[in-house]
């Protein structure tokens, strides 16, 4: 089994992905909508029951502790973010199986984060490399 190091280039390699992918998202615009109107409190009120414009991706966290993942299965929608928060006393990693999730590959951690964000419905299973026993997926839909 190979273990992969954690390192400087592939961590900024990741950020500089993760940044590409949420600026992608983001990028566009509609010429034909008008600058946003000035709210008051009445209007406030009515404009925070009905949502307007797109969607903003959820973020979703995963903790690893106790040699487990939990929630274990968690369901997501396209461009939503899943952060695994790292807090047990051995040290982890979160690897895809199968060809679906070849993207998901954290670094080894024994405290902290890592987080990854789903472009792509369909399920993703993944494990802990080093606790093969620790398994866990996400669904995006």
């Amino acid at each position: 089994m190979s273990i992969r190091r954690y390192s400087p280039a592939r961590a900024l390699l990741l950020v500089t992905v993760v940044a590409g992918v949420l600026a992608a998202s983001g990028c566009g615009s509609d010429s034909s909508k008008s600058a946003a109107p000035t709210t008051t409190a009445a209007s406030a009120a009515t404009s925070a029951a009905a949502p307007s414009g797109p969607r903003q991706p959820a973020a979703v966290t995963v903790d690893v502790n106790d040699m487990k993942f939990s929630p274990a299965t968690v369901t997501v929608k396209v461009g939503d973010m899943v952060t695994w928060k790292f807090s047990d006393k051995a040290p982890h990693a979160v690897q895809g199986i199968g060809d679906v999730a070849l993207g998901i590959n954290s670094p080894i951690i024994h405290k902290g984060e890592w987080s990854y964000t789903f472009t792509t419905p369909g399920t993703y299973r993944y494990l802990c490399p080093l606790h093969p026993d620790m398994k866990g997926s996400v669904t995006v839909e």
